[in-house]
């Protein structure tokens, strides 16, 4: 009787001071999900009588004519690093559970009093004290565990985060001299960009001089004289061999040109053809100093007309193409007006007889652009009809006269070319006499 009083004494102290049961801890099956913490719970009166006879914890048991059923409590998992520690709470839990069953029971012992039952309920609620008790040192353990493991593991993710953290530093660095080299080429990139620029404008500048150069001289202004008067008696011979073809009366042009001239030989009325050819290509230009650069670097005009449809060259040679070849005349050599109509909407066409047209323009186009480009006060001089021959202005074409004296004895029938005064220079004229 010593014994079961001693376990009540023990059960008393565990149940004021450890447990303080109150209540039975059953799970309601009603609440299935309900976490293992959160009990539903009924108060119980040591002094009340219980019926009915304890038995293993299976076993259904009243108090009251409350029913309750111990059941077994589900803890799931919700890590797989961690199911050790889970497994062993769940042991804690259910160990809690089989406790407070065998409290009860210890109570129910009581009532009616039965020292059997009681002693073997004290052995009972003993046993699942001690293995509480174990379960608990267990928890405890793992957790220093654990502990020690995550400090371990803290340690050598720190060591790593200061490795990395360092790496990151360098990779900074490395990353802020390559910024410093980059705008380092950046600034010396634009200095050479700018210096090409630089170079580029003295290369263009080099190549206007050096072409402005080409015709900046007296006689390299003659030589450009002398191509005009070549590219016109080119372009005068398909002219008359066309209009010979379409059945054109060549005398009767010839004098609708120059009336009333004394031919020394029948073939120099070509020269008349020239005259009228010249005399259109001339007429109503004013002097004046222009860029002829960008024409003379094309050896074909009709590229540079290509080049740029709009330059005033382009111009040029539309106005005199249809001054000097009259829709008549073109009807009576193509049969159509084709050439004319695509050169009044600003084309020009690639036919041979176009080529040799704007070869002529090219070069008459030069001439009266560079000659007060060599001498602003520079003039063009024509010479009248009938006037006396003068060696020093002017330049026979006639090819059996051959000097100028014996020319002085003749008079002026038509100009072809006319002569220009360059400072103290004269370029003479060109001139039909007889």
């Amino acid at each position: 009787m010593e014994s079961t009083n001693t376990i009540t004494e023990i059960i008393g102290k565990f149940a004021t001071k450890i447990c303080k049961l109150k209540s039975i801890g059953v799970f309601s099956s009603e609440a299935p999900n309900l976490n293992p913490l959160q009990l539903h719970t009924k108060p119980v009166c040591n002094n009340a009588p219980v019926s009915g006879n304890s038995s293993d914890t299976s076993e259904e048991i009243r108090t009251y004519d409350l029913k309750v059923h111990p059941h077994p409590v589900k803890v799931v998992a919700k890590d797989n690093d961690g199911n050790d520690g889970v497994e062993v709470l769940k042991n804690i839990f259910d160990a809690v559970s089989a406790l407070k069953l065998a409290y009860l029971k210890l109570q129910q012992a009581h009532i009616p009093y039965d020292p059997k039952k009681i002693v073997a309920a004290d052995d009972e609620v003993v046993a699942e004290l001690e293995k509480l008790c174990k379960f608990r040192r267990q928890y405890k353990k793992m957790q220093c565990s654990k502990a020690r493991f995550d400090a371990a593991l803290s340690s050598q993710l720190q060591a790593e985060i200061e490795a990395k953290e360092t790496f990151l530093g360098k990779l900074k660095s490395q990353n802020c001299a390559k910024d410093c080299e980059i705008l380092r080429l950046q600034r010396e990139l634009q200095g050479l960009e700018m210096g090409n620029e630089i170079l580029i404008e003295n290369i263009k500048r080099m190549r206007v001089v050096k072409r402005e150069a080409s015709v900046l001289s007296v006689d390299k202004f003659q030589n450009v004289y002398k191509a005009a008067s070549q590219s016109i008696h080119n372009f005068a011979k398909p002219l008359i061999s066309l209009m010979k073809a379409s059945g054109w009366d060549l005398d009767k042009a010839a004098n609708a040109i120059e009336n009333g001239v004394v031919y020394s030989r029948r073939c120099d009325k070509k020269y008349a053809f020239e005259a009228y050819i010249a005399l259109r290509m001339f007429h109503g230009i004013a002097l004046s100093s222009y860029d002829v650069g960008y024409v003379l670097k094309f050896d074909d005009p009709i590229d540079a007309l290509m080049a740029n449809p709009d330059s005033d060259f382009a111009k040029y040679c539309q106005a005199k193409y249809l001054l000097v070849v009259h829709p008549k005349m073109e009807e009576s050599f193509f049969r159509n007006l084709d050439h004319r109509a695509f050169i009044m909407s600003g084309r020009h066409p690639r036919t041979e007889f176009y080529q040799l047209f704007a070869k002529m323009a090219k070069w008459i186009w030069v001439l009266l652009g560079s000659v007060r480009s060599i001498d602003p006060n520079a003039a063009l001089f024509s010479v009248n009809r009938g006037s006396a021959f003068s060696g020093l202005h002017m330049e026979s074409v006639n090819e059996e006269k051959e000097s100028d004296k014996e020319c002085a004895t003749y008079k002026v029938q038509f100009m072809i070319m006319p002569g220009f005064k360059i400072g103290q220079t004269i370029v003479k004229s060109r001139v039909y006499v007889a």
